[in-house]
């Protein structure tokens, strides 16, 4: 028996958020009792990801009035995504940027199992005063290395390195980013309908935001996944009311699932934390409608925000350290919530939630509201430029880029008033007109009770797209800076851009009831003139960004070449400073070799190093981009060869204007073996 379209896609688009929350599920435990192996993980992960594939979709309840069409073209948009993408991945396995980091992070746990790095000291030289370990993205505490940033993107692109080494690591995010374009199409499908799916998900598709990220190794696809997976899981969830003493159904496991996935985001961005505040206050909102939904959400999301706390104080907490002054405000307004939201839930539970569409002039003033805000972001600039970076180093990187274009230099300028002009930049301002328009309307229709299956999603996402938009806390040179707005802001305003547009295709049709046939085109040209009002900008800035080359090609050869240069019992030493904190990984967690650098060495430094490596058996191998620095501090005992050297585009740093163009990436390592 064929499979209805609304079921298969109703299905296929919650498929991504159960899938990667039910990994992420086992595999995090196994990680923490530092046995995750390929072998822990077939035992275990593999059925327990099956088991949620084959369980969880049959419970989520059919789209409705569903051609094949849509389904087909969802489909077909997810999986040329994918092709591209894959296409066009780069290879960032040097760290200079957070790609590489997360790469270096996947690497070690997909070898090793475990955390933390062991620094091996007696392998290399004791407790040499002229060493140190500490790299880019890697932390030292005591006798160990800490990686930078959360394990839940590691623990997935974990899969593809073992199913093909770097090459599948560095391919198992571009299929990330198709799925979450899959599972934005189905929360689209759910709020807006079905036919409107496709559209959204070609504007996200296309988007060069979107794009980029899928390239490299991110945590933003995973984290795309499983907040809207979630706010999927949790629109399905409650689609038919059950109060708090019924029975336990298929709502209720939904639910459940809603809430894990949601939470789960935390294992894998830290400021996920921020993002799930306001699944708390709707969390009390059910309680005082009574519905029965309620506590399995907040079971779920107790579950996966307890299992995010653990990854981040637990196995990142030298990361969260360096994150004290942002993260330290959030944990005490996330506890304010918490409390907040149990005493009023509390105090108001005798009366329910509060009757608020019968104030009859307050819907209109919650859309006006809306478009006031919307005003003034986009008056920011004008009135409220922002500055301070509380960094030196991002306040000299920022003026060298300002030099670059031409700008005047203010180092200080974190350019954060530009914030919904970035979202313009990448998805057209008919995007943003549209989804503005678009979210003063469904708040409306909300204040009057018109559409609660969207009141979980505008807590969520108007929440965070307002807090993203005043404080995105990142260096502000593109396309870098717009990793903030792909996980949630440009999916927003793409929902409520389609949304408003569907509405006034609707609006026509009921105009033109009975008229003739010219009349009766009105609706199509209607949504033919929106679609491309948002796609037309979207698919420009991409094409002539930085879409049609490929980052850092030549460096995942390179490193096998270097890793195959190296002796299987040498300790490295890099004697260049410089490339220290970029490469110290790539030996250490790549080429699974004892590494160790020295900030300013001296030829007698290294020969006493040396001398000691020497001692213990092994191989001393000393590292720099010069060849001559080697020679210079270790004589004729060294020969140097340069097994890692690469000349390759890298993607350009702009301020004012979308991304265009390349800059170019130089690498070279020269390395020496000094046998024992």
């Amino acid at each position: 028996m064929r499979m209805p379209a609304g079921r298969l896609l109703a299905r296929v688009t919650a498929l991504p958020a159960v899938a990667v929350g039910a990994w992420l599920l086992v595999a995090f435990p196994l990680l923490a009792l530092g046995v995750f192996t390929p072998l822990a993980a077939a035992i275990v992960g593999v059925p327990a990801v099956v088991a949620a594939c084959a369980l969880v979709p049959r419970l989520v309840p059919d789209l409705e009035d569903v051609p094949w069409w849509p389904v087909a073209l969802v489909l077909l948009i997810t999986v040329a995504f994918a092709a591209v993408q894959i296409a066009y991945h780069a290879e960032a396995l040097v760290i200079r940027r957070d790609p590489a980091s997360y790469a270096m992070y996947t690497v070690w746990i997909a070898e090793n199992g475990s955390l933390p790095i062991p620094l091996q000291r007696d392998l290399i030289a004791g407790d040499d005063p002229s060493l140190s370990y500490q790299s880019l993205a890697q932390y030292q505490r005591g006798d160990v290395i800490w990686p930078q940033f959360l394990a839940g993107a590691p623990l997935l692109t974990a899969v593809g390195h073992w199913l093909g080494g770097l090459d599948g690591m560095l391919l198992a995010t571009p299929v990330l980013g198709a799925l979450g374009v899959l599972t934005f199409a189905g929360l689209t499908a759910r709020l807006v309908g079905a036919r409107w799916a496709p559209l959204a998900a070609l504007v996200l598709a296309v988007c060069l935001p979107q794009q980029w990220v899928s390239r490299f190794t991110y945590s933003e696809p995973a984290t795309q996944i499983l907040l809207l997976g979630g706010l999927v899981l949790a629109y399905d969830a409650l689609s038919r009311r059950t109060a708090l003493t019924d029975r336990w159904s298929s709502r209720h496991t939904l639910a459940a699932a809603a809430g894990l996935a949601l939470g789960l985001g935390l294992v894998v961005r830290i400021d996920v934390l921020r993002d799930l505040l306001p699944v708390v206050g709707f969390v009390g909102l059910l309680l005082l409608a009574r519905r029965g939904q309620a506590l399995p959400l907040l079971g779920g999301l107790a579950v996966g925000t307890g299992m995010g706390l653990y990854a981040g104080f637990g196995l990142s907490e030298p990361y969260l350290d360096y994150l004290s002054d942002s993260l330290d405000p959030l944990l005490m307004i996330s506890g304010g919530v918490v409390a907040l939201t149990v005493v009023a839930t509390a105090a108001l539970w005798r009366h329910g939630v509060p009757r608020v569409h019968r104030v009859r002039w307050l819907p209109d003033l919650m859309a006006v509201l809306v478009l006031v805000a919307m005003i003034g972001f986009a008056l920011r600039p004008v009135f409220w430029p922002d500055y301070g970076h509380g960094s030196d180093f991002t306040d000299q990187w920022v003026a060298a880029v300002q030099r670059y274009e031409g700008l005047p230099v203010e180092g200080s300028r974190t350019y954060y008033d530009h914030t919904l002009y970035w979202v313009g930049w990448y998805v057209g301002l008919g995007t943003v007109l549209f989804a503005s328009f678009g979210l003063a309307m469904v708040v409306r229709r909300i204040v009057q009770r018109r559409a609660p299956e969207w009141v979980l999603p505008v807590m969520l996402l108007v929440w965070t797209v307002g807090t993203t938009l005043l404080r995105p806390a990142i260096t502000p040179d593109h396309p870098w800076a717009s990793r903030r707005l792909i996980a949630l802001v440009i999916p927003a305003f793409i929902l409520f851009a389609v949304w408003f547009a569907a509405r006034l295709t609707r609006y026509c049709d009921t105009a033109v009831e009975g008229a003739g046939p010219l009349q009766r085109s009105l609706p199509a040209v209607a949504a033919a003139t929106a679609a491309a009002a948002m796609l037309v900008p979207t698919t420009v800035t991409s094409a002539n960004g930085i879409m049609g080359y490929r980052q850092d090609i030549g460096t995942v050869e390179a490193t096998r070449s270097l890793c195959a240069h190296l002796p299987d019992n040498g300790s490295v030493v890099v004697v260049d400073s410089g490339m220290a904190g970029n490469y110290l990984p790539l030996f250490r967690n790549v080429c699974g070799l004892p590494t160790a650098s020295m900030d300013d060495p001296t030829p007698p430094d290294v020969e006493r190093v040396v001398a000691e490596i020497n001692g213990r058996g092994r191989d001393a191998v000393l590292a720099a981009s010069d060849w001559t620095l080697i020679q210079d501090l270790a004589g004729d005992a060294a020969e140097p060869v340069r097994p890692f050297h690469v000349i390759a585009d890298m993607d350009p740093s702009t301020l004012m204007k979308p991304p265009t163009g390349s800059w170019t990436f130089t690498g070279s390592v020269w390395v020496a073996v000094i046998p024992a």
